[in-house]
């Protein structure tokens, strides 16, 4: 399980997410960091016969239960992050890179955001938060 692996930070964003968990870095400055950086979002690649190849012209992310009558859009900080995780969801093994605040500008109302589930390293956003986030609830 990758938890319990050593989390050696890869890019930038990793730094600072764990200068944030280690409280070497204020919580609202890692958040205005999040809102500008690149984020690796899964999404369900249908089966082409092609690898790598999709079919689709919607992609479909991973949503899992917050059980809280909400779902949680799952979100790491690199592909590689995401690998063992991914391993239990058949069918989402591609994804998008993709910058964090265009996540926010297309989640739905209600919607969680994990960041690097799995992981020692990581956080969730309840819906309240995202909203915030996103511009719709200051």
């Amino acid at each position: 399980m990758p938890a319990t692996e050593t989390f050696d930070p890869r890019n930038d964003l990793e730094r600072q997410l764990l200068a944030a968990q280690e409280g070497r870095l204020a919580p609202d400055a890692f958040m205005e960091h999040l809102l500008d950086a690149q984020v690796f979002l899964p999404v369900k690649d249908d089966d082409a016969g092609i690898q790598g190849f999709q079919t689709s012209d919607k992609a479909v992310p991973l949503l899992l239960d917050g059980g809280e009558d909400y779902q949680v859009l799952v979100v790491f900080t690199s592909p590689e992050r995401a690998k063992d995780f991914l391993g239990h969801f058949p069918g989402y093994e591609g994804g998008l890179l993709t910058d964090f605040r265009w996540i926010l500008k297309r989640v739905g109302a209600g919607i969680g955001i994990s960041l690097n589930p799995g992981w020692d390293v990581g956080m969730d956003m309840e819906p309240d938060m995202v909203r915030q986030l996103a511009g719709g609830g200051d």
